[in-house]
């Protein structure tokens, strides 16, 4: 083996559990595990990239990564997720979230067939959806016991204690299904080892003992700490949701936002799960960020590496340079390089106005843009103060008491935007 995937994982603080023999049987020859992804949207988002980075590590040390799309669990809702049960996906959809997860799947692992570890795609559909219930509960239900299922902390939860909200029998049997996916694969697959959020611990190792109890096979579980932040807020989420990996649904510049506004105790977790730099790298970057925190190495870093690995360096730059139109230098041609929902992005928050494009083709004199129709500034007088002082801008641009806006100065045919000194933004948005 190329390295001791338990050790790279330990060190990187990436093992919340593992049972026991589990390092010696992969030390023995290339293995194969997997990690179940739930295909109810046709994007992953970051809260899955701890599970991914499991599987690339995994296959960086010579193994074969298995990803199993949930086809056939998504429909069901797993109780250790807490949740409401899901709606059914009809089979096109599922396809369709399928393709577009192993695009995203393959900036992480390889799937190149040439290599004997290529990573491999499957879906618990093909093999559950010919299933019938009556051959589901002799064949496979017959070899766990009630007790041993109730045993399970995601079940026990959902049935005690104050918030006990009961369970469907559905939901009861996900752990059943998710253990026969595991005996499935080691029997037609050879994987020994399934591997998720310390939340499915339980789920795990129903398939551990199913395999045992099915096969008289052994197969091993092993799962990564949930990862949380520092101050107890959930991870991967803003007040807009989820932070998805697709560019439609969170733009490249918030995605990088997101992780170059850690905190410094979380970047320094961060940057040893999310990449792949070594030991001794992350041990420097982390003293010369100690040295100057202000600079903010350790995020600047973690939030590059990340954005390249999932969306491109193009769309690094580009959500650097949108980053520095608001915090730095930067000219109307940085402006005019965004996209009208990167704009609004990186604009949230800052005053706006509105103007009719018909003003606008007459032509709006700065000092009535300031003033009179925006309320900007609050009188006459102090714009033509400001405008004396060399204060204020347009797009980024300096401009004097005689210039007058048109519709030479949209951006997207939509947005004009006006600075007083170095942080003082303001935005036209013409309709």
């Amino acid at each position: 083996m190329a390295k001791n995937f338990i050790e790279e994982l330990t060190w990187r603080g990436m093992i919340h559990d593992s049972m026991p023999g589990a390092e010696e049987h992969l030390l023995e020859k290339m293995r194969a595990a997997y990690v179940g992804i739930d295909p109810t949207a046709d994007s992953l988002h970051i809260g899955h990239l701890v599970s991914i980075m499991m599987l690339r590590h995994f296959q960086r040390a010579g193994h074969k990564p298995v990803a199993l799309l949930g086809g056939a669990t998504g429909m069901i809702g797993d109780p250790s997720m807490k949740s409401q049960e899901r709606n059914l996906l009809n089979e096109e959809e599922l396809k369709h979230n399928q393709n577009a997860i192993k695009n995203q799947l393959s900036k992480f692992l390889n799937f190149d067939t040439e290599d004997e570890n290529a990573a491999v795609l499957v879906n618990n559909y093909d093999w559950m959806k010919d299933f019938s219930f009556l051959e589901f509960i002799r064949d496979v239900g017959k070899h766990l016991t009630v007790n041993y299922m109730m045993a399970k902390d995601s079940v026990k939860k959902r049935l005690t204690g104050e918030n006990a909200e009961g369970m469907s029998f559905t939901e009861f049997s996900y752990q059943l299904v998710q253990g026969y996916d595991f005996l499935h694969l080691y029997n037609n697959k050879e994987v020994t080892m399934q591997m998720g959020g310390s939340d499915q611990w339980g789920n795990i190792t129903t398939g551990t003992e199913l395999i045992r109890r099915v096969s008289g096979g052994k197969a091993f579980a092993l799962t990564c700490p949930l990862i949380t932040k520092a101050d107890g807020t959930k991870f991967g989420k803003t007040e807009g949701g989820n932070i998805w990996l697709d560019p439609e649904r969170t733009s490249p510049y918030e995605f990088y936002q997101y992780w170059v506004n850690t905190t410094d105790e979380d970047a320094e977790r961060y940057i040893k799960i999310f990449t792949f730099l070594s030991k001794e790298e992350i041990d420097t970057l982390v003293a010369a960020h100690n040295e100057a925190p202000h600079l903010r190495q350790l995020q600047k870093k973690l939030a590059e590496i990340i954005t390249i690995t999932v969306h491109s360096e193009e769309d690094l730059k580009t959500a650097i340079a949108a980053s520095n139109i608001l915090f730095g230098k930067s000219t109307e041609e940085d402006l005019r390089s965004l996209s009208v929902k990167d704009f609004l992005a990186v604009f949230e928050g800052i005053p706006q106005a509105t103007l009719s494009k018909d003003e606008l083709k007459e032509g709006v004199g700065i000092i009535d843009a300031l003033s009179a129709k925006t309320g900007f500034l609050e009188s006459n007088g102090q714009a033509r103060r400001e405008l004396k002082g060399n204060a204020i801008s347009v797009n980024k641009s300096k401009v004097k008491e005689d210039f007058t806006l048109t519709e030479e100065q949209l951006i997207s045919d939509k947005f004009i935007l006006l600075g007083k000194g170095k942080k003082n933004n303001y935005l036209i948005i013409v309709e």
